[in-house]
This record gives C-alpha cells, structure tokens and sequence, in this order.
C-alpha cells in the first residue's frame, strides 16, 4: 500500500482521488498524532499549518513526495526536499478563477459604492443620491500583469464592454492579439485607463510599483485596485492621492502589513477593503486538494506530476553529476532574461562537449525555468517550465551540436525577441567553475554571480573612464570588469560586477552618458 499522511484539515471531498483508490492508504492525523508512524510514509499533504522541515524530512524516512494544497510553500523547505530526494508539488491553478472573480467583484464594487451604500441602508438610512456610481462598459480597464489570472480578469471585463489595456514586459503582440487586449507600456496604460488593476508578483522591481510618481501620470478620477499582493501600489503615496482627489477610489483585498490594524486607508471613505479574500473559496479550497490528490494518485501509479516545484528524484550518482550543471543553466537563465527586456518569442539552447553526454533535458528545464522566473508571476520549476513557455507563446528547443570550440563542454543560448535577438556562450570547469565567455557574439570572460550591469556602447575613447568616474563619484567600488569589441569604433560591451545592487540615481546617470547605447541591472 502507498500510505498518506494529511497532516492539516481537507474535505473527503478534495481526497476523492485517493480515498477511492484501492492501493492507496489515507491516514488523517497531525504530525505530533503520527510520531511513532511518520517513517511509514510515502506521501504527506499539507496545507500551511504543518512546517515541513529537516527534522520532519529526518524523521519521514520513506517521504517520497510532499503535496501543498495550495499555491505557496513557505511552509516547506525545498532545498531539504530535494537532497532527501523528496518531490514537492502544489496547486498553482486552483486560485486563479476564484481570484479572478473577487478582483472583479471588487472592481463592480468600487464603480457602484455597494458596500457604502449597504451600510447606509443598514443604518436605516436612504440616501440614494450619495451613491450615484458609473458603469463598466465603455470604461477603460489597465491590467499591470497577464499572467493566469490578468488573463481572466480580461476575459471578464471584454464581457462587460470595457477596453483593455495590459501593461506586461513579456506580452507579445500575437497574444495580445488572441486574447483582445492592447499592449502598451505602463506609462499609456496609467494615461488611458479608468480602472487600473495590479497582477504582479511582488519583487524589487514591482514594490511600490504605483506610487506618488506613476499614479500622478493617472487620469485625474482613476481608481486603483489590488488584489495581488500588499506593497505594490505604496499604501502613503495612495492615501495622499486619495485625499487630493486624483484618485477617485480604490479596492483593497491586500496590504503590506496584515491586518492592517492601524492602516488609515481602511478608514476612508473611498477604499473598500477585504481580508485578502482573493483564495478564499469553498470551491478554490475544494479545488486545490483535488489537484494535489490526483497528482499524488498519478506519482503513486509511477506516472510523472506536473507541478513540481523542485528536481524529481534521481539516484545520488546522476544527482552529483548534473548538480554543478543544473545550478548553472538557471542562473544563466535569469542572466539572459534580464539582459533582454523585451517580449520573446523562441529560446534555443545547443550543448557541445562532455556535457552532451548527461541527461540535458533537466539542464535545459533549469535554464527555461530560470529564464521565465524572472518573467512570470506563478510557480515555474523544470517539470512545469515547458507548460508555462507555451502559455506565454514561447518555443523552446534543445540540441547537441557537433562543432567544436575549444572548450570542454559549453551551453550555446539564442533567444528571439519582438525586437532584438541575444546570444549567449557559456562553459563549466570542473574545480575552476562558471564562466560566461561569449555575448551577443563580443568574446568575453566572466563569472556570473552577483550584482553585475551590462552594458552596450559605442567603441569611443573615455567611455570606460565615464562609467568609472560615474561609480566613483557615487562611492560604488567596481568588484570586476570585462569588456569586449568586435572592431575598433564599433559596437562593445562591458560587464561589470558590484558588491551590492547599484541603484536607480546611478543607472540613469550611467545611461546619459554620450555613447552608451543601454544599461541593464542583472541580479543573480
């Protein structure tokens, strides 16, 4: 029998998979219930009450997979997961309708003042003036973010009558075309837009995204919504626009600090809020145990899973030889997507040398997954990282190649954009390690690590000095530089690496200098 432990309370109704199933064992009890048992089993399924640590991975002997009845995992130690050869799976589609769903809600709510209104009826009030609202069709919708639920959330409002404007970095024009938005840039989507909805997930880059700056480029009477996460529209620069009046109103399901217990935004008289209620669904709830049970039936018959989060299983000697190799394409997969802003199309990875030999579909996996983690705003791991690229309209392909370079193994990189194609070229050591030896075709030799700015310009004399000035004067010590030209007075390249991230003041003053042609912040 493959015996399961449900640590946190589900539904018979979420089990269903299992619990009808004639060889799996379903053992309903906490952790500290099932001590003397927990080296029995080959599964355990959570929700977020249960800690899944080393110690319970220790003491779990014959824990083969870990399914999360839900979408996040911060409950789960994913990194012991793996070197115990344990596989953890979640449920990153159980939320999205359900989300979707309550963002509109909310975003009606906030057009017809519905929750005001009840509240004056229930206070035997009947003020029918006070809540004069304004419709939905003919209105302008910006979506910042299309991923899953963007993506349903545009759906609706097409429905309802409204334009659609969609802020995403990734979005190419072929799939805005298929789902019926427009692709703008964040700048005309906050000019257009008469309700502007945030999908993002929360980064550095997207904290405080809508702030005192961006929402003054807003049409004055806008209304902002966030059902997302807390921190991206920044909650005092929104209160001050609120007061003003340039915004008009703004729902609220999420918020930097929960409960907002003393937040003054869920005080005024223009902001709806819920207790971040996006999830909260008996059908979402129903739905995310379902998933996880199946996924656990389909591992328990021997056949793959689909949302892993982490490597499936593999013996110690296959896991000691694609480790150095599977850790390096991810990181050159984020180093690529951060070096090419841009909307892509096709990414193309080639292997030469011994590392042709090994079992390259993880490599490449780990190098999708790295390149679309910096892109998308769900779970991508390297069993699911194909099905997410072909959500967002990318091809991928893999090939050995027979030419030889010189180098004892190297991974070739070539991603087709809207506007642009980047190239990459790679190689591991063995006890030397990691280098980058070749961009966009200018032959180069670094290590990628850290906080590093790549920079494109014009082979001119005093550029390099410039740059250097510019870092100096800003206190910003350069850790390593690398440059390279393919001709004199031509293009170049330089790759610098910093101790820490180089900030927002000191790009724009490296991106004014006469020419540099752009400067892009790469954090590995």
């Amino acid at each position: 029998m493959f015996r399961v432990l449900v640590s946190d309370k589900m539904s018979n109704d979420g089990l269903l998979p299992l619990l009808e199933s004639d060889f799996v064992e379903i053992v309903q009890k906490n952790v500290a219930e099932a001590e003397d048992e927990l080296h029995t089993f080959d599964a355990l399924l959570v929700r977020s009450a249960t800690k899944v640590t080393k110690e319970l991975y220790e003491k779990m002997t014959s824990l083969k997979i870990v399914g999360r009845a839900g979408v996040g995992v911060d409950n789960i130690d994913i990194d012991e997961a793996t070197k115990h050869g344990v596989i953890v799976i979640n449920a990153p589609n159980g939320n999205t309708i359900s989300t979707a769903e309550h963002t509109f809600a909310m975003i009606s709510s906030l057009m017809r003042h519905i929750p005001q209104a009840n509240i004056s009826v229930k206070s035997k009030e009947w003020n029918r003036g006070a809540y004069v609202g304004a419709e939905l069709y003919g209105k302008s919708l910006g979506i910042v973010g299309l991923g899953r639920i963007g993506s349903e959330i545009a759906q609706r409002a097409r429905a309802f009558g409204m334009t659609v404007n969609v802020f995403d970095p990734f979005l190419t024009k072929e799939r805005a075309e298929k789902i019926g938005v427009n692709a703008k840039s964040l700048d005309e989507v906050l000019e257009v837009s008469d309700i502007i909805t945030v999908h993002t997930p929360l980064t550095k880059e997207t904290r405080g995204l809508l702030n005192k700056e961006t929402i003054a480029k807003t049409k004055k009477g806008v209304r902002l919504v966030n059902c997302a996460r807390g921190g991206i529209i920044d909650e005092a620069d929104l209160l001050e626009a609120l007061e003003s009046g340039h915004v008009a109103g703004a729902a609220l399901d999420v918020f930097e600090v929960e409960p907002p217990t003393d937040n003054p935004l869920v005080d005024h008289p223009h902001v709806i809020a819920t207790p971040h209620l996006g999830a909260s669904t008996k059908e979402a709830q129903l739905n995310v145990a379902a998933q996880v049970s199946e996924e656990v039936l389909q591992f328990a018959k021997g056949l793959p899973v689909m949302s892993s989060i982490n490597l499936p299983a593999m013996t110690k000697d296959e896991f000691k030889k694609i480790q150095p190799y599977h850790q390096f394409a991810g990181k050159l997969g984020r180093l690529v997507s951060q070096s090419m802003r841009e909307p892509v199309k096709e990414v193309g990875i080639s292997y030469e040398g011994s590392i042709s030999k090994l079992e390259t579909s993880f490599i490449t996996k780990s190098l999708l997954s790295g390149f679309l983690k910096e892109r998308v705003d769900s779970t991508v791991n390297e069993v699911n990282a194909g099905m997410v690229a072909k959500e967002r309209g990318i091809s991928f392909s893999e090939k050995i190649s027979s030419s030889e370079s010189g180098y004892e193994n190297s991974i070739s990189i070539e991603v087709k954009g809207d506007l642009s194609t980047f190239t990459l070229k790679a190689t591991y050591i063995p006890h030397l390690g990691e280098r980058v030896v070749s961009i966009n075709g200018f032959n180069i030799d670094f290590y990628p690590d850290g906080h590093l700015v790549y920079i494109q310009h014009t082979d001119a004399p005093g550029v390099i000095g410039k740059v250097g000035q510019i870092l100096g004067d800003h206190d910003v010590n350069i850790a390593t530089m690398q440059v390279g030209r393919k001709e004199k007075g031509g293009e170049a390249i330089m790759m610098l690496s910093f101790d820490k991230h180089l900030e927002d003041e000191i790009v724009k003053k490296l991106t004014e200098v006469q020419d540099i042609l752009s400067v892009r912040l790469i954090d590995l």
